[in-house]
């Protein structure tokens, strides 16, 4: 995959930790050099991210991974704010949305934080607000996400059991 490519691509990313400009971190839990717990690393996200046109970032909410400070910052998000992006270089757009079990998180057009923008049916602002680890701000409008009907349903259930089926597999590797 060539960078030209993905610079007109939209990506799905995900990590163990999110920060207010959508920074992710995939690498450590706790201090680089004596960690609690060792990530998987980048994968290559840190060079998607950085040239994706569009970045869309899916993550189960909650107070440990919406953290007001990463303890690793693997992939660059907004970096600290408003024009970090462009004074770094960075040619990608950053990321567009947060998708999270409560809802969506959209950048703020000034500041570039992360505002709530949108909740699932039977999600309050103040429980999505519980599930972030920072003072999140509410975007002008707070839209509402309605539920998957029948036929989004069944291409997820279909999804996940091919999902299942093939990590359940057992596959040989060349020694």
């Amino acid at each position: 995959l060539s960078m030209t490519k993905v610079w007109r691509a939209c990506i799905a990313i995900s990590a163990a930790q999110i920060d207010r400009f959508g920074n992710l971190n995939s690498t450590v839990i706790g201090p680089y050099d004596a960690p609690q717990v060792r990530l998987p690393g980048a994968g290559g996200a840190p060079e998607i991210a950085m040239h994706a046109r569009q970045t869309f970032v899916m993550l189960k909410a909650s107070p440990r991974s919406f953290v007001a400070e990463l303890d690793f910052r693997t992939t660059a998000g907004y970096l600290q704010g408003a024009g970090a992006r462009a004074r770094c270089g960075m040619p990608g757009g950053g990321p567009r949305s947060v998708i999270t079990d409560f809802g969506m998180l959209s950048p703020h057009p000034q500041t570039q934080e992360l505002q709530l923008s949108a909740l699932f049916a039977g999600v309050g602002v103040e429980e999505a607000r519980a599930a972030v680890g920072w003072p999140l701000a509410r975007a002008a409008h707070v839209g509402l996400i309605d539920p998957p009907d029948a036929a989004e349903l069944d291409a997820l259930r279909a999804l996940n059991a091919r999902t299942r089926a093939a990590h359940a597999r057992a596959i040989p590797l060349p020694l």
